[in-house]
């Protein structure tokens, strides 16, 4: 979850200024980066239990042990919510689900080289603490009501909105972790190709990556508990939207499309005041009913933004989400896919004439398929199997042409193996969880925990 904006007051005063915005994130061909963001439960090392935010181990002792590694806090009122270190943040899931939000890197070895400094550095901390991390895309075990909520103004409102407009939100905001990449556009039209393409795909993302197998203790048959989740959240926030799919879409339609979705909030003086469900365009023309008679600064741009959870979501770059979180080497997997395709021509020109011919109504089919078949869930003739084992060579192929080599003169191909060990063997890592499950864990949760955890 994204940290405040950084206090750009400059006043808000048309809807050119929002596109304005958009055009801002195009990049030169040659200076694409990458970013990459992944969430992991914090759990009590004895009981596996979650822990709660205060607390001689709970999360603010976890968040003021990372500072000795030169992250600076974060505060809301008394309380540190964050931790920035250059473009770095460390920042706080609804439950306390740690997330490193990485700096934009010029690589995929330099983005492997930060998770592995990151992984480090907290579990050194977090040994001291007696805790353990948890990187799967669904808690196996806790119900909404057993986890505990951090200090977040924008938590209290989420958590109040959520049940108004859909049944599972507040499991997706306590019981959930995912790994996304953001990646860059090099013009509006390379923006445009690029995110309808990767709403096309983001289905058979989730199934490549699917690692949620379990609820509340057991297997339930589903590839992945948090895209099942995902479906029924908020309809006006999340999901594929058919804009994407429209003749001539680009910064226009996002902006309208953004403009449209509800308020959570507006951030004055360090604090939260709820707009829950009302309008930007009613802020836009000085009518907010929480604020009545002030326009927006582009801040309030920026964090409503970030309440909005599309598969695919824009801001000044384009960011993937639909993934669960898995082990450091699936973490690093999911970058690696997404810049074989999207910075190699050759790929994202293959993509695209792959998925061309996709209707909205075909991919949203597909994804609410995918969290109950996985593989087996089929579109344009293909099952998703099939689809992710094409996918998978074509970014390994632009990979390859990327040709950029570590100082062992290795290439970026190989964060894609545990990819080609899945679409080779046919078997998602929930299907490899439900069978330890049953068979070398003899239905023992804590033997699971032991093996899945940091």
């Amino acid at each position: 979850m994204s940290i405040p904006a950084a206090q750009d007051n400059t006043p808000v005063e048309s809807r050119e200024q929002l596109l304005h915005h958009c055009a801002h994130g195009i990049k030169p061909k040659t200076g694409l980066l990458i970013g990459t963001e992944h969430e992991k439960f914090p759990l009590d090392a004895k009981t596996l239990k979650p822990v709660p935010y205060e607390g001689k181990n709970g999360v603010r002792a976890l968040l003021e042990g990372m500072t000795r590694f030169g992250f600076k806090p974060v505060m809301e009122g008394e309380h540190i919510v964050a931790l920035e270190r250059g473009r770095e943040n460390i920042t706080l899931e609804p439950a306390g689900q740690f997330e490193l939000s990485g700096a934009p890197l010029n690589n995929l070895h330099e983005s492997a080289a930060e998770l592995e400094r990151h992984t480090r550095e907290v579990k050194e901390v977090a040994a001291e603490l007696g805790l353990v991390f948890l990187p799967h895309g669904y808690h196996p075990q806790a119900r909404v009501e057993d986890m505990p909520w951090m200090p977040k103004g924008r938590y209290k409102i989420m958590r109040e909105y959520m049940p108004k407009v859909g049944k599972r939100g507040l499991e997706m905001m306590v019981l959930t972790c995912t790994t996304q990449v953001n990646l860059d556009y090099v013009s509006e039209s390379d923006m445009a190709r690029k995110m309808r393409a990767s709403l096309c795909i983001s289905p058979i993302v989730s199934a490549l990556f699917a690692n949620s197998p379990f609820y509340q203790g057991k297997p339930n048959g589903f590839a992945t508990n948090r895209c099942a989740v995902w479906l029924d959240v908020d309809g006006d926030r999340s999901g594929i939207p058919a804009m994407a799919f429209e003749s001539g879409f680009g910064f226009e339609r996002y902006v309208d499309y953004a403009l449209d979705v509800p308020m959570y909030f507006v951030l004055r003086g360090g604090k939260y005041i709820n707009c829950a469900g009302q309008s930007f365009r009613d802020f836009l023309k000085g009518k907010l009913p929480a604020l009545p008679g002030e326009k927006p600064i582009m801040a309030d741009w920026l964090n409503h933004l970030t309440t909005l959870f599309p598969d695919v979501r824009l801001k000044t770059y384009l960011e993937m989400r639909s993934a669960d979180v898995g082990n450091p080497a699936m973490i690093m997997a999911l970058p690696a896919f997404w810049v074989g395709l999207y910075y190699d021509d050759t790929a994202l020109n293959r993509l695209e004439a792959l998925t061309l011919g996709w209707s909205h109504a075909e991919v949203n089919r597909l994804r609410s398929e995918v969290p109950k078949l996985g593989f087996k869930a089929a579109v344009a003739g293909k099952t998703s199997l099939e689809w992710a084992r094409e996918l998978v060579r074509l970014s390994c192929e632009g990979l390859a042409r990327r040709a950029v080599k570590d100082g062992n003169g290795a290439d970026e191909t190989r964060y894609l193996d545990p990819l080609k060990i899945i679409v080779d063997s046919g078997k998602t890592q929930s299907a490899r969880l439900a069978e330890l499950y049953g068979k070398e864990w003899q239905g023992d949760m804590g033997l699971a925990y032991k093996a899945l955890s940091l």
